[in-house]
């Protein structure tokens, strides 16, 4: 008999540790395949929600906003590269050279999981920004993601051009504010137990597999 754990990952496409954190736990999940199964939805986080569509230097952005030193970017690249290459995802940090607006992306995510394809374009906005160095800020950007996942190109860019599910990004992401997240990848289990950060996949087995042992 398998258990059936809903999982809420609140999350931005611009977060490095986020993508760290979605591999470790896509990772965590075909350990237990068989015993439990979850039901995974992608809630909305903007790192930067008054980010001009243009976007900003990362190394600027990183020392106005956190006061790191060009020393500290560095050791922090190389961990979460490392990090990276652990679980199977390709950061290529030298071509991340500038950070952008997400919300767009967000209303594209929202139509996927409409579509049944929201974890695929989650993993391809992922790739698209951190391995290929996109503007995922980009309407073009944001479509071929979404092509390049079996969706529809010409509703992909209908989306975008509209203000659909603007309101149900907003609400999403007040929500989660309103709930104590600050800060992601924040992993939240059946609406009660929270996960934080871009643990590693050993972490994220052994506290599903808790959860499910507790019904």
């Amino acid at each position: 008999m398998t258990t059936s754990l809903k999982i809420d990952f609140v999350s931005d496409v611009v977060c490095p540790w986020c993508a760290v954190g979605l591999a470790s736990l896509e990772q965590a999940l075909d350990r237990i395949q068989g015993e439990i199964t979850a039901d995974v939805h992608f809630q909305p986080f903007e790192l930067n929600p008054q980010m001009a569509p243009e976007g900003e230097d990362v190394g600027e952005h990183l020392a106005r906003k956190y006061g790191s030193t060009p020393e500290q970017m560095a050791q922090n690249r190389e961990a979460i590269r490392q990090r990276g290459e652990d679980v199977g995802f390709m950061f290529r940090m030298d071509k991340r050279d500038r950070i952008y607006n997400t919300f767009d992306a967000h209303r594209l995510l929202h139509w996927a999981g409409v579509e049944g394809k929201q974890a695929a374009l989650k993993r391809a906005l992922l790739g698209a920004y951190f391995t290929d160095g996109q503007n995922v800020s980009s309407h073009d950007v944001l479509v071929a993601a979404a092509e390049s996942v079996g969706l529809d190109g010409l509703e992909a860019r209908a989306v975008l051009a509209s203000d659909r599910y603007a309101k149900e990004v907003r609400q999403h992401e007040q929500f989660y504010q309103a709930q104590g997240i600050h800060s992601v990848p924040s992993v939240i289990v059946n609406d009660r137990y929270l996960i934080q950060g871009g643990q590693p996949p050993e972490v994220f087995e052994q506290t599903l597999r808790r959860i499910a042992a507790e019904g």
